[in-house]
């Protein structure tokens, strides 16, 4: 029972960085004010990075394998990208809804997922229960 409470103090974490990063890119880099997507892709490169490290040895704690662990964190978040990278225009532009509460919406999406797929694909010891 301790590794979801470690996954849900995790996730908060990784939550609170990801959403208080894609802000702070929005708001303080002229830039990104009207390339909110250009935003988003820096975002998502740091944050993935940071959200493996939290899983890996916060949650997981497992040892070695980086780089399979890390093609399967990776993959789960690709897919979700590709969706974000989809979802988010269509919620700006046509929904008429801000960047930033637009992309809160789809972390909490993203949420509920990731403990199935981290817990039964990534890190997943052979022989181990979810």
């Amino acid at each position: 029972m301790v590794r979801p409470i470690r996954f849900l103090a995790a996730g908060m974490v990784n939550t609170a960085f990801g959403l208080a990063f894609y802000p702070l890119l929005v708001w303080n880099v002229p830039f990104l004010h009207r390339h909110y997507l250009m935003a988003l892709a820096i975002a998502q490169a740091v944050c993935l990075v940071f959200a493996y490290l939290t899983h890996k040895l916060g949650v997981f704690r497992t040892r070695g394998r980086v780089a399979q662990e890390f093609g399967a964190f990776s993959a789960f978040y690709i897919v979700n990208y590709a969706a974000n990278w989809l979802t988010l225009p269509v919620l700006v532009e046509v929904a008429g809804i801000q960047p930033v509460v637009a992309q809160t919406a789809f972390t909490c999406v993203l949420i509920v997922g990731s403990w199935f797929w981290h817990s039964r694909v990534t890190f997943r010891v052979a022989g181990e229960r979810p």
